[in-house]
């Protein structure tokens, strides 16, 4: 049996991911304690689900895609988690994506365990969002991205979400690493299990965007697709998370529905419990991303398909990528091209009473994980 520490920079509320992982481990035996970040104070500091704890450090508020604020949070926060981990003495340090790696790194160093990186996204590319043009966001995103590898070289085992599928076009994270030579294993990023819900009321439909929101310009897109659609049939819009656009956002959403007499429910972050609520309200599921500002053409698979997936609800996704060719190849939704708002309101009009039937969830990743982590204490 091995004390494993997990490392993850949000508040694990909900972060299914990194849960499902930590669950499999319990089941098999292990300890696992999630060290994680919350930098909103939303969540409660010690809870723990089927076995796993969850200890989150506050640490003072700090947003998610900002600059100083956001560096400054995340700089405490290692020096935090550095000090209670080494004093834990695990056997195992798993960290959840880039923003964690110092905390592995210097664990490994301390205490000579070994390093597991699960790497969801790319996160060299996050502080684009807000403005790809910008130059120092560039040079700070190559700097960013340089550390990162520099780093994976003390690594043990990668995990990551995403690889190219049989007879695909597209690449996934797996080649993306694959690139700078480094191997690692795929585990989706899918739930659990998945259920059949009836459609929400059918005398109206909603679109909604879940998750957190760093740049307005999906937003824009969305209302622009509304726009187009008859006025009779036209949605109403369910906007639910965070993220250093959500004022922004939601300031324009007020306006747009002002002006065209649209419906609309706007929410803050939401936990864990909420989600399916959410779900439930939901006909289809608005999951389309700039691709100038974030990684979907390097192969990002956004968790919210899946998701929406797992209630039978269809999904509107970026043409071009893997997470297209996944969507169209298991008939979850339908992909569109970045832009273009008439495919978009066609899309979603398309998908308005439709059901889909997410047949591959998490469960076929857990023997793969377990056999990867399992080497490493033989090592």
């Amino acid at each position: 049996m091995a004390n494993v520490a997990m490392v993850v920079t949000n508040a694990c509320d909900p972060d299914p991911r990194v849960i499902n992982s930590a669950r499999w481990l319990v089941e098999a035996g292990h300890c696992v304690t999630i060290h994680a970040y919350d930098r909103q104070h939303f969540s409660e500091q010690e809870s723990e689900i089927d076995g796993v704890l969850i200890s989150r450090y506050h640490l003072g508020k700090s947003p998610y895609g900002g600059l100083v604020k956001t560096a400054l949070g995340l700089r405490k926060f290692t020096k935090k988690a550095i000090s209670l981990i080494s004093k834990s003495k695990p056997d195992v340090i798993i960290c959840h994506d880039a923003d964690t790696l110092k905390v592995g790194c210097s664990i490994k160093k301390l205490l000579g365990i070994p390093l597991v990186v699960d790497m969801h996204d790319l996160q060299h590319t996050w502080i684009l969002m807000p403005n790809p043009n910008s130059l120092f966001r560039q040079i700070a995103s190559r700097r960013m991205k340089k550390n990162f590898l520099n780093k994976l070289t003390n690594v043990d085992l990668i995990i990551t979400s995403s690889g190219s599928i049989e007879n695909g076009k597209y690449p996934g994270f797996k080649e993306w690493l694959t690139s700078f030579g480094f191997e690692s294993t795929v585990v989706e990023n899918r739930p659990i299990k998945a259920i059949q819900i009836p459609l929400p009321n059918e005398d109206s439909w909603t679109v909604s965007h879940i998750g957190r929101i760093r740049d307005v310009d999906s937003i824009e897109l969305l209302l622009e697709a509304i726009q187009i659609i008859p006025k009779v049939q036209r949605p109403k819009l369910l906007i639910a998370g965070d993220g250093t656009s959500w004022e922004k956002a939601k300031r324009i959403i007020e306006s747009f529905s002002q002006e065209y007499e649209i419906k609309y429910d706007i929410k803050g972050s939401y936990q864990k419990e909420d989600l399916e609520k959410l779900l439930k309200e939901t006909n289809v599921m608005y999951a389309l991303y700039d691709p100038a500002r974030g990684n979907i053409n390097d192969g990002a698979l956004p968790v919210k398909m899946f998701d929406a997936a797992s209630l039978g609800i269809p999904s509107i996704v970026n043409s071009n990528c893997l997470m297209a060719e996944i969507c169209e190849r298991e008939k979850l939704g339908i992909s569109v091209e970045w832009g273009n708002s008439q495919a978009l309101s066609e899309a979603l009009l398309n998908q308005r009473n439709k059901r889909v039937q997410l047949e591959n969830t998490a469960s076929q990743f857990r023997e793969v994980y377990l056999s990867k982590f399992h080497s490493l204490l033989e090592l």
